[in-house]
């Protein structure tokens, strides 16, 4: 059984870029808990099957976040976290593709984590295909996890900048405005500094673009600056 509480440091893998087997060796070693893998453009059943042929044996917990219900189907992935994006304009987002999954897979229920999600990043990719609603306050973004905490009981709140390192007050106006619900923060995290300033306000953070930019050393600093 896998304790989300006990995570602190997440890698994403987007099965739209390409690393090689030298960086995934890399990775599997730099003490991050978990690989998740996700992307949101040009993420297909065949790409994502290949870069799970590639990290599988990496020893680390694999969890798939799917683009659409066509990539939420492997079977040997210890859980799927399946987003529900808050702040989206398009329905599509928040119950759509939801219908989809339900009505044409099947589901492994066990394994299926409902994932509450902000985006704050109106030039990234999931930002513009949403039709997210960005420019929120840190009280709207609390308020949005308290919704999904006390009304719909997620066990999950991913704060996602996708891209560009957040506000911090964000971050801190959520962990403070809840009590069970895990706070996830991804975007912009490629130094040790960033991880630090983030990770004492989320339970866990994510670190993904920083990986193909910088390479996968840069996960071992920001391993240590969660875990201090």
């Amino acid at each position: 059984m896998i304790d989300l509480e006990k995570w602190r440091h997440i890698t994403k893998l987007d099965p739209d870029k390409v690393l090689g087997d030298d960086a995934i060796a890399e990775i599997a070693a730099s003490g991050t808990d978990v690989l998740m893998l996700s992307g949101t453009l040009d993420v297909t059943p065949e790409k994502l099957a290949n870069l799970y042929d590639q990290v599988h044996d990496s020893g680390l917990p694999l969890v798939v976040e799917p683009a659409d219900p066509t990539c939420s189907q492997f079977k040997k992935i210890e859980l799927i976290f399946v987003p529900t994006v808050f702040n989206a304009a398009h329905p599509m987002f928040i119950t759509g593709l939801h219908k989809e999954w339900v009505q044409h897979f099947p589901i492994s229920w066990d394994k299926v984590i409902g994932e509450a999600y902000v985006v704050l990043n109106p030039t990234s990719s999931v930002g513009r295909l949403t039709y997210a609603k960005c420019d929120l306050t840190p009280e709207e973004v609390a308020a949005y996890a308290i919704v999904a905490e006390k009304y719909y009981h997620m066990p999950v709140f991913y704060i996602e900048y996708s891209g560009i390192y957040g506000n911090p007050a964000v971050t801190k106006a959520v962990a403070e405005a809840v009590d069970d619900i895990l706070v996830f923060y991804g975007g912009g995290i490629n130094s040790a500094k960033k991880a630090a300033e983030m990770g004492q306000y989320a339970n866990a953070i994510v670190v993904g673009n920083a990986v193909y930019d910088a390479g996968p050393t840069v996960l071992k600093e920001t391993v240590k600056a969660v875990r201090r």
